[in-house]
C-alpha cells in the first residue's frame, strides 16, 4: 500500500446536520425536476415531449449519482434511511442499491490490481478504441442482464458472481431484484393495457438516452490513469467543474478526494480540492477538458 503524508485530503469526516440537509435538498430538487420532465414529456407538442424525454434521462442519471452518495453510508447520520432512500433512486435505470453497494465498495478496496470490480462494465484497463468506447457508451446488454437478475432471484437461483458476499446482503439483493421485477409487471401491465405511450414517454425514451448520459459521467473517472497501482493520486483523476457539473454528478467529479476519503460525505470534497491540485497526477478544469485529452489519447 502506498503510505501517504498526513493532510486535508485522506482525513475522515463524519456526516453533520448540514450534510443532511444538503442531500435532502438534493432529493427535493431531483423530485421538482423530475415532476417537471413528467409534465413535458406528457405534452402533444414535440419539441415540449424532447426536453421531458432529455430532463428525465438527465433526472434518472443524476438519481443515480444520489444513490451513490447513499450507498457509501454517507448522506445520513444513521445507517437505516440509506437503503430506504437508495433502492428508489436505482429504480428508473435498473441499478439494484445493494448489487450496486457491494460492487462498488469492492471497488474501492481493490482499486489498481486484478480484483477491481467496478459496477458499470467499462474496463479501463483495456486498450482504448473507438468500438470499445461506444460498447460501453451504448451498453442496454446490462440491462438485459438485470432482467435475467430478476428472474433467478424470483426462481431462487441468483447468486452474486463477484466474490463472497454475506447472508444478509445476499437476502437484501433478491428482495431488491424482486421489487425492480414488480415494476417491470407493473410497467408491462400498464403497456398492455393500452397505455404504452404513459411507459413509453416516461420511462423507455428516458432510459435510451440515460444510459449514454450515465457512462459519460461515470468514463473520467479511471480512464487514462496509472491502472497499475493503487496510489489514488495516481489512478484517479479529478475534474474541478463547474456549480452545474458539481451538482449533476453530486461531487462525483472530485473523484481523487472521493477515494482518497469514500465516506466523507460528497458535499465536503471542494474543500480538498486545492491539496488534489496541487498532488495529483490526473487533475482537469472542465469535462470538456477531459474529453480533449480523451480524444487526443483515442487518434
Amino acid at each position: 500500500m502506498t503510505h501517504h503524508a498526513p493532510g486535508l485530503l485522506f482525513a475522515r469526516a463524519r456526516t453533520t446536520v448540514a450534510d443532511e440537509r444538503v442531500f435532502l435538498a438534493k432529493l427535493a430538487l431531483l423530485a421538482v425536476l423530475t415532476a417537471l420532465g413528467v409534465v413535458l414529456a406528457l405534452r402533444p407538442e414535440p419539441i415540449a415531449l424532447i426536453v421531458g424525454v432529455l430532463l428525465l434521462a438527465a433526472m434518472y442519471t443524476h438519481a443515480v449519482e444520489l444513490q451513490h452518495q447513499a450507498l457509501h453510508h454517507s448522506a445520513f447520520r444513521t445507517a437505516w434511511p440509506h437503503r430506504l432512500v437508495g433502492v428508489p433512486l436505482g429504480l428508473p435505470l435498473l441499478v439494484v442499491y445493494t448489487n450496486y453497494r457491494v460492487r462498488h465498495l469492492q471497488h474501492h478496496r481493490h482499486l489498481g490490481t486484478p480484483r477491481d470490480t467496478e459496477f458499470f462494465g467499462f474496463d479501463t484497463r483495456k486498450p482504448l478504441t473507438i468500438g470499445l468506447l461506444l460498447r460501453g457508451m451504448f451498453d442496454y446488454a446490462r440491462l438485459v442482464v438485470v432482467v435475467r437478475d430478476v428472474l433467478r432471484a424470483a426462481t431462487g437461483r441468483w447468486q452474486y458472481e463477484h466474490g463472497d458476499i454475506s447472508s444478509t446482503m445476499r437476502r437484501r439483493t433478491i428482495t431488491e431484484h424482486l421489487i425492480l421485477g414488480a415494476l417491470l409487471l407493473g410497467a408491462g401491465t400498464l403497456a398492455v393495457a393500452g397505455h404504452h405511450d404513459l411507459v413509453l414517454r416516461l420511462w423507455l425514451l428516458p432510459l435510451l438516452f440515460a444510459v449514454p448520459m450515465h457512462f459519460l459521467v461515470e468514463l473520467p473517472e479511471h480512464i487514462l490513469c496509472d491502472t497499475e497501482t493503487t496510489d489514488v493520486l495516481r489512478n484517479t483523476r479529478s475534474i474541478r467543474g463547474s456549480r452545474l457539473s458539481t451538482w449533476f454528478t453530486n461531487g462525483n467529479n472530485l473523484h481523487i478526494e472521493h477515494h482518497a476519503a469514500m465516506s466523507v460525505p460528497l458535499n465536503q470534497l471542494p474543500a480538498r480540492h486545492d491539496e488534489v491540485r496541487q498532488r495529483a497526477v490526473h487533475v482537469e478544469r472542465t469535462y470538456l477538458d477531459f474529453y480533449r485529452t480523451l480524444w487526443r489519447a483515442i487518434r
